[in-house]
């Protein structure tokens, strides 16, 4: 199982901060330098300079939301980025939440699947030949691109439950998650993406799992902290099932979070369950993101 590391919201945070952070990421031996797209800096953006300024480490979006991006715009900045890279990008998308989606946005949120399975229609055969000729009830594309990408944008869609999963391994390269407990990840995530990818003749998919993660003697201390940093997954519906399926009253639950051999342990149930990319979101007092980042890397 590989390891890498999320980059936070980068809001407030100057270019130079986050390309900073990849920079560190891959002088520390990670696998990866992922971004999520809220509202801060573009994501996309950033990791095309990124791209060019650092040389070796993965880059990753987790995840753009696909609402408010046609798809060819999607494909344009993610062909951009794997040029800038040299090869070296991966695009993570998500519907995002229906409270953003028509509170914030004012789109409608009606039929998630269906908007995705529509979009990926249009998206995959941009990235993979450049063009895309369909017609569906929400998301019509008759348009190409030129964005000579030295090789193919793996695409990760953000899939929680068996419908979208089971879309995401027909016709993607697999699923990047947040807040999903090894329990499920073993018996609904891995097993679920992996036969619908299996029944379309594709490749084992890739399965990019991301948690909270924390190394410190006062775990009770940093659980409360997990509960307040990361309360509004709580209460996301998406978030909320995956929640419900692991048993866990609340984000706190499904954080990494204990000594060395605590975080170790967990860590090695995440691989057995089928996840082959960890990507690390560590909280906690200074010292405690010191001591977990130097055990990552240990496990390197």
């Amino acid at each position: 199982m590989l390891i890498g590391i999320f980059g936070g919201d980068t809001g407030g945070r100057t270019i130079d901060d986050v390309v900073g952070d990849a920079r560190l990421a891959e002088r520390d031996g990670f696998a990866s330098f992922v971004l999520p797209q809220i509202f801060g800096l573009d994501a996309m953006g950033v990791l095309a300079i990124a791209g060019r300024e650092v040389p070796r480490i993965g880059l990753a979006t987790g995840v753009v939301p696909t609402y408010g991006r046609h798809p060819v715009t999607m494909a344009q900045q993610a062909c951009t980025v794997q040029v800038a890279s040299g090869g070296r990008f991966t695009l993570g998308i998500g519907l995002s939440h229906q409270m953003v989606i028509e509170n914030m946005f004012g789109l409608s949120f009606d039929k998630p699947l269906r908007h995705m399975r529509e979009y990926l229609a249009v998206l995959m055969p941009l990235l993979i030949d450049g063009k895309a000729d369909v017609d569906g009830e929400t998301i019509s594309t008759h348009a190409g691109i030129d964005v000579a990408a030295q090789s193919e944008v793996p695409v990760l869609v953000a899939a929680l439950g068996p419908k979208m999963l089971d879309l995401a391994g027909r016709v993607t390269n697999g699923t990047m998650t947040w807040m999903t407990g090894p329990a499920t990840l073993s018996d609904h995530t891995v097993p679920t993406i992996t036969a619908a990818a299996e029944r379309a003749g594709r490749p084992a998919p890739q399965i990019v799992a991301s948690l909270p993660i924390c190394v410190t003697v006062d775990v009770d201390a940093a659980r409360e902290r997990a509960a307040k940093d990361f309360q509004i997954y709580g209460f996301l519906p998406s978030y909320r099932a995956m929640l419900d399926r692991e048993g866990a009253a609340g984000p706190a639950d499904v954080a990494i979070v204990g000594d060395e051999a605590t975080v170790t342990s967990t860590l090695g149930q995440l691989a057995d369950a089928g996840v082959t990319e960890y990507v690390a979101s560590i909280f906690g007092s200074r010292d405690e993101r010191a001591v977990t980042r130097a055990l990552l890397q240990s496990m390197l």
